[in-house]
């Protein structure tokens, strides 16, 4: 991995805007990305998100704020393939050229060693397919591919727009796998994804945006935690009003549910079976939800994928 021309690899958006006539696709948009950590870059749909990594990447011209990588413009940085590796859709090479044709290719008009090109389709599991014609390659494939690409100058920084796409379950599982090691190894991960119980999995830090702007940034137990609705024990028991009485005398709030059970917030689910027992109210069922990365996400951006 680079240890010079690229700082500590953090990413800094500071006032990210981009105005398209009528349409602002973001807005005074500011976080950061911190190295060693996977963060999750998530949004509705017309949120902002590939639009931001665009002006990341110098691919879209802000109309007012910037970005910069390891304190600088990605302008401006000296080797940009050593520095910063990037994916924002699924490879495309010519139909007829070999896998590893293209990463040679693409090798060679950066500068890079040809001995990388073997390393990093060891890397993303492609050395079997190395011959193969990129006509044959599978949605799935050309993912790992431009990840092939994207990793071949060993940069410090890496964004990824989607890069689950295509993948089945044990693809899935050597993305996230793939991407832990390289944050283990310092590296600055950035990934945009819709998979949201993956990116509970996956990522350190969430970053969510809705319209353009910033909802949320934490860590993902941060983010969990902010959920309003919170813990919530499921009871059944043959005598709801009973429970309903015990749990409400301990700070409770207990509701009916059509199913028969009773909700109860405000209580953990000891809290709930102690007032149960010192009241003496049998219980069939004593079940917690925790609240999850999808319930919170639909929480902060609900309706707002429709007013873009």
């Amino acid at each position: 991995m680079p240890t010079d021309g690229s700082g500590d690899g953090r990413i800094q958006v500071s006032g990210l805007t981009k105005q398209y006539k009528r349409l602002r696709a973001v807005d005074n948009l500011s976080f950061t990305v911190e190295p060693g950590r996977v963060t999750g870059f998530l949004g509705p749909n017309g949120s902002g998100k590939t639009t931001t990594l665009r002006m990341i990447l110098n691919l879209v011209t802000p109309t007012a704020g910037g970005a910069t990588i390891g304190g600088r413009r990605y302008s401006h940085l000296g080797e940009p393939s050593r520095e910063v590796g990037a994916v924002l859709e699924a490879s495309s090479a010519h139909r007829g050229r070999s896998g590893r044709g293209h990463l040679r290719i693409i090798a060679a008009a950066a500068g890079l060693p040809d001995s990388r090109v073997a390393e990093v389709l060891e890397m993303t599991a492609l050395t079997p397919a190395a011959k193969r014609k990129f006509k044959a390659y599978s949605l799935g494939m050309r993912q790992r591919l431009g990840i092939a690409a994207a990793m071949l100058g060993d940069p410090r920084v890496l964004i990824l727009d989607e890069p689950a796409n295509g993948l089945d379950p044990e693809g899935i599982r050597w993305m996230r796998e793939f991407l832990r090691a390289l944050a283990d190894q310092g590296r600055t991960i950035l990934v945009s994804s819709h998979l949201l119980a993956e990116m509970e999995l996956l990522a350190d830090d969430l970053i969510i945006i809705a319209n353009g702007r910033l909802i949320r940034q934490g860590t993902v137990e941060e983010v969990v935690k902010s959920s309003q609705t919170g813990v919530v024990v499921h009871v059944r028991t043959p005598q709801p009003a009973e429970l309903v009485a015990a749990v409400s005398a301990r700070g409770g709030l207990a509701s009916s549910l059509p199913d028969g059970r009773i909700a109860v917030a405000g209580l953990e689910a000891a809290g709930v079976g102690n007032a149960a027992f010192t009241a003496g109210v049998e219980l069939h069922e004593l079940t917690t939800e925790r609240p999850d990365l999808e319930g919170v996400f639909l929480e902060l951006t609900q309706g707002q994928a429709a007013i873009r």
